[in-house]
């Protein structure tokens, strides 16, 4: 499941535990990023994962994926909270292939990757 987190105004930040389906993408995710997208005309994204890739379902890498497309040009910046090291690098090399900057940050500095979403550091 997914949960929103409340944040300030220019972001949308949410918190995956346990099983992670296409519904949670589409009742919870999908709509944040809309509205965001609607009122800033970009996307500044931070998702904490407390629970493994493996419990994101195909339904929700298929949402996930067509979210990324739909909005391709607006991402702006985009963080994975999470204690993987492999996510971590995975996230920041990203930045290649997508518009936007993508950073990893490690648990403990979830504030960090908070301030770094919402452009308050570098």
């Amino acid at each position: 499941m997914i949960h929103k987190i409340d944040t300030v105004d220019n972001m949308v930040a949410f918190r995956a535990l346990a099983e992670v389906t296409k519904d949670d993408f589409k009742t919870v995710v999908v709509p944040a990023i809309e509205e965001l997208v609607k009122r800033t005309n970009q996307i500044n994204f931070l998702l904490v994962l407390d629970t493994d890739l493996k419990d994101f379902t195909a339904g929700a890498w298929l949402q996930d994926a067509m979210i990324g497309l739909k909005h391709l040009g607006k991402w702006n910046r985009s963080a994975i909270v999470t204690d993987s090291d492999d996510i971590i690098a995975f996230t920041n090399g990203f930045s290649v292939i997508m518009p936007g900057e993508f950073k990893g940050f490690k648990k403990e500095t979830f504030n960090k990757a908070l301030n770094w979403v919402e452009g308050n550091i570098n």
